[in-house]
């Protein structure tokens, strides 16, 4: 699995095909003599040049990710994106892309339904540690979404973006006609009950609609699912669920402290929407 996922990646600084060998585990040497050697964790870091400008997730976030996704509470959602993938990893070795692949929590769900080859993507450092530790059959490595994809053309089944950045040209180079896009975004309400307390910013009416204008021209749309989750939280249940995502950037220990907290059981509900699409044969 892993020496197929490598066969699909390029050089970023060349573009050239990466040589597997005995050696697949601890190096990737392109063609040309590029080389990136694995962290002692098993990923990759593919960065080039000046890196990436966005701000990734500390170990703590990363950390409080894995607690609060481990507890189960998306485990429906995690089930969506793999009944979705599943039915775009029948063919022959498939491959499937994670770009943003966090603690590589999604995707380990989606291994679990459908065997398959797999590339995960996140520009955390902290988060591939633990997503290489949960998929060490995928090739882990440290990318920008925004910047061109290190793979192949038209050599990816199905691409899941789970609340991650989305590169719409590259998701279509990268994917083979007919391949899949799976989109995950909250929708409007999204855990609007504690959203005071978080700091979480409120999600916007036709996001769904501007998500898929966004995409015309390279996907159409092929299936929507909304999906309600209702949540009993814990104090430190709904810290570590502020503190997972972008709003964690902007809270600082005392307001976490605070959130922790908070005494008894407090309800939510996480608003999804689930986006299927596909990729026609020639994008344009």
């Amino acid at each position: 699995m892993l020496s197929h996922a490598v066969a699909a990646l390029r050089c970023p600084v060349c573009k050239g095909k990466f040589q597997p060998g005995d050696t697949l585990q601890r190096a990737l040497r392109c063609e040309s003599g590029h080389a990136f050697d694995a962290a002692k964790q098993g990923y990759f870091n593919m960065l080039t040049g000046k890196g990436t400008e966005f701000e990734a997730d500390s170990a703590e976030m990363v950390a409080a990710r894995q607690r609060f996704l481990e507890a189960g509470h998306y485990a429906a959602l995690a089930d969506a994106v793999a009944g979705y993938a599943s039915e775009g990893l029948r063919d022959r070795n498939p491959l499937v892309l994670d770009a943003g692949t966090g603690t590589g929590y999604y995707l380990h769900e989606v291994l679990a339904t459908a065997p398959a080859a797999a590339i995960g993507l996140d520009i955390s450092k902290y988060a591939l540690r633990r997503a290489a530790r949960l998929n060490p059959q995928a090739a882990n490595l440290v990318w920008d979404i925004w910047r061109p994809l290190p793979i192949a053309d038209n050599a990816v089944d199905v691409v899941m973006v789970v609340f991650a950045p989305r590169n719409p040209a590259e998701f279509a180079r990268v994917l083979r006609p007919g391949g899949r896009l799976i989109i995950v975004t909250p929708r409007p309400g999204h855990l609007a009950e504690i959203a005071h307390r978080t700091r979480m910013l409120g999600i916007e009416e036709g996001k769904a609609d501007r998500l898929a204008d966004s995409l015309s021209g390279l996907f159409r749309g092929e299936d929507r699912l909304s999906l309600d989750i209702p949540l009993q939280l814990t104090g430190v249940e709904m810290a570590d669920l502020a503190y997972m995502g972008p709003a964690g950037h902007h809270l600082d220990p005392d307001e976490r402290s605070a959130i922790a907290s908070v005494e008894g059981m407090v309800s939510a509900t996480a608003k999804f929407e689930v986006s299927l699409f596909s990729v026609g044969d020639s994008p344009a």
